[in-house]
């Protein structure tokens, strides 16, 4: 498609322009703004494998560096608190989250200590985490837990190195079946457009998350960073983005039944036909479930657009700068225990580079507000944007566009996907210009394993 090529060129264009990390000299981060509502991110970068296609910091687990890791962790969080901060939500993310689930607890339970405001607690794990002893312990803690499945086809769980760490398609499918009584929200994280995915095995995977009973699944594209494309191509092979849409068109009919060409409205504002509805672009929640249309997903990004973020890999969004904390375990430990938090580097988006950022984001939640947008920009969206907006009209992205708002049609969605593809494979090549600055045996350890 013209219009999809056409994006993916011009957002790898201009996130290649503000996505450029220079060192920074803060050591705190900045105080919050009164009345501002935040998300608290945490990242946890430990597995004890790693996976060929992930960008995210990470490293092999190493018991003892871990539970200094996680202490240190929650000292920085009591820096947040120290600064005035405040928090509706936690989202833990990594890595593993879940690889020492005593340190995970102990963790949870400080924040809600600390930070009275915190309604819901989100954390990612894997499908091996998924037994008793794990879930009783995450059960009440966490409100919505994330499972990164990505595909239940025993081929593709071996081509990706992950059938022998978390098992067959049919063992995690009991075992998410299992999980979903203890929370409040139970998601399937899932990818698509693999390689050697066909639309048999596609079709096949989206049955099988219905079947699980999962409140919530999530449906990511394949996406690459330079660091990792090498040992993507090496073990799934070169990504193919000419079907991609075909794919994402399979994936809404089936679990939403918005069909291809059909204004969501047509549908009811949801895709009322299927089982599930939208909760982002890429998000799918379940009808009837308790979690409902307010679930909680995996890009904050859309309900909570300034957040901090703690520990190694994090990434912060505060006013107009995006702060990278060091990829450096060691160095991490250092900064903390030394008094300071734990930023090396920062970006700043100037206003253009906000106004995009908004766009975008909003569109990806399924609803712009023009309003708010005026209200906070000093200026319309169609002023801020006007190759932006006229690009969208153009293609027929947009299913209600007036004073008040812009919603999408299909193919609106489709374009909010391939703009969030390649602003992620943006912020992944964030990450590896931290990840360079790593040294001696911690850059051993992680790129022998990539």
């Amino acid at each position: 498609m013209l219009s999809e090529k056409l994006l993916t060129t011009v957002v790898r264009k201009t996130t290649d322009q503000y996505l450029k990390l220079k060192q920074t000299a803060d050591t705190r981060m900045p105080a919050p703004k009164p009345g501002q509502p935040y998300m608290l991110y945490m990242h946890v970068p430990f597995c004890e494998r790693l996976c060929p296609y992930c960008s995210f910091n990470r490293f092999p687990l190493q018991e003892s560096k871990a539970r200094r890791y996680f202490e240190n962790m929650r000292t920085e969080m009591l820096m947040l608190a120290d600064a005035g901060y405040d928090f509706e939500s936690v989202y833990i993310g990594g890595g593993t989250p879940t690889v020492l689930i005593d340190e995970l607890c102990r963790t949870i339970d400080l924040a809600r200590e600390t930070f009275p405001s915190i309604r819901e607690v989100s954390s990612e794990t894997n499908p091996n985490h998924l037994t008793r002893d794990y879930l009783e312990k995450l059960h009440g803690r966490v409100q919505r837990l994330s499972v990164g499945v990505q595909s239940f086809d025993d081929g593709l769980l071996r081509q990706m190195d992950r059938y022998e760490k978390y098992g067959s398609g049919s063992q995690i499918q009991e075992r998410l079946a299992e999980a979903s009584p203890y929370f409040t929200s139970l998601n399937a994280d899932m990818i698509f457009n693999f390689p050697a995915q066909t639309e048999d095995i596609l079709i096949s995977d989206i049955e099988r998350v219905i079947a699980s009973g999962v409140s919530q699944t999530t449906f990511y594209p394949l996406m690459a960073s330079p660091s990792v494309q090498k040992s993507l191509a090496s073990t799934v092979g070169a990504v193919d983005y000419a079907r991609e849409q075909r794919f994402y068109e399979i994936i809404c009919e089936l679990l939403t039944g918005a069909l291809p060409g059909v204004a969501t409205g047509a549908l009811g504002p949801h895709g009322e036909a299927g089982l599930f509805t939208f909760g982002s672009a890429w998000t799918f929640n379940r009808k009837g479930a308790d979690a409902g249309d307010d679930a909680m997903i995996d890009e904050y990004v859309v309900d909570y657009e300034e957040y901090p973020a703690i520990g190694s890999g994090g990434i912060t969004y505060l006013g107009d700068t995006l702060y990278v904390n060091t990829f450096s375990v060691n160095d991490y430990n250092d900064a903390i225990e030394g008094g300071s938090m734990s930023m090396m580097g920062a970006t700043r988006f100037s206003l253009r580079d906000r106004v995009r950022y908004r766009f975008m984001m909003q569109l990806f939640g399924l609803r712009l507000d023009k309003r708010q947008f005026k209200r906070d920009f000093g200026m319309s969206v169609e002023r801020g944007l006007p190759v932006e907006m006229a690009f969208m009209r153009a293609s027929g992205a947009f299913a209600t566009d007036t004073a008040d708002e812009l919603t999408l049609t299909p193919k609106g969605r489709y374009l909010t996907v391939v703009m969030m593809r390649q602003f992620f494979i943006g912020v992944n090549n964030l990450r590896d210009q931290a990840r360079a600055a790593l040294t001696g045996e911690e850059r051993e350890l992680l790129f022998s394993c990539l």
